[in-house]
């Protein structure tokens, strides 16, 4: 008959007679990590490009987060849109580029920026929760980090934080764990 083996295998004390875990901590300390290996859904270098894709896309949803809150501020705290080009609806002199009236509007034709600015933080904004979702899902997150990625979108200046803070631990993570991404 086979006799089964134990799952864990025994650890030395410590001078508490205490069993010390992988790493040397604990395992009552720390419960769920014991005899668990980290596993990442890709390999290094596939992690790093996701990471590398996720930091310019934050750094460019920031910048456009901070322009669309400008932008509100001037539409709805002073009734002015930002225009480019056009002609000027009360004197009819052609209009390059700054703050015209929002109600009635004060320049005809040309390009209205602040729509702009709307629409391409929108868009920008799916690119951005596809590149969060990538490293979410290479790196095997919880999925209460996601939505704090996703938050990084639509808080002015959290984008900018959470970058810097989700860089580092991926980094941390890769360096701590270098058997977990070779998976092929």
């Amino acid at each position: 008959m086979i006799e089964p083996k134990p799952a864990m295998q025994a650890q030395p004390s410590d001078e508490n007679g205490q069993g010390a875990g992988p790493n040397g901590t604990n395992p009552e300390k720390a419960p769920g990590k014991a005899g668990r290996k980290r596993r990442f859904g890709g390999t290094a270098a596939q992690i790093r490009s996701a990471l590398k894709f996720y930091k310019v896309m934050a750094y460019l949803t920031g910048a456009m987060l901070l322009l669309l809150c400008a932008e509100l501020v001037a539409r709805y705290a002073f009734g002015q849109y930002l225009f480019a080009g056009g002609t000027n609806a009360v004197t009819g002199q052609p209009f390059g580029l700054g703050f015209a009236a929002a109600e009635p509007q004060g320049v005809t034709g040309g390009l209205n920026v602040s729509v702009t600015v709307l629409i391409v933080h929108g868009w920008m904004y799916v690119v951005y929760l596809m590149s969060n979702f990538r490293l979410w899902s290479l790196m095997r997150w919880q999925f209460a980090k996601l939505i704090l990625l996703a938050l990084g979108g639509v808080i002015p200046f959290l984008s900018f934080i959470v970058e810097k803070k989700f860089h580092t631990d991926v980094e941390a993570e890769l360096a701590a764990n270098p058997q977990a991404p070779q998976r092929y």
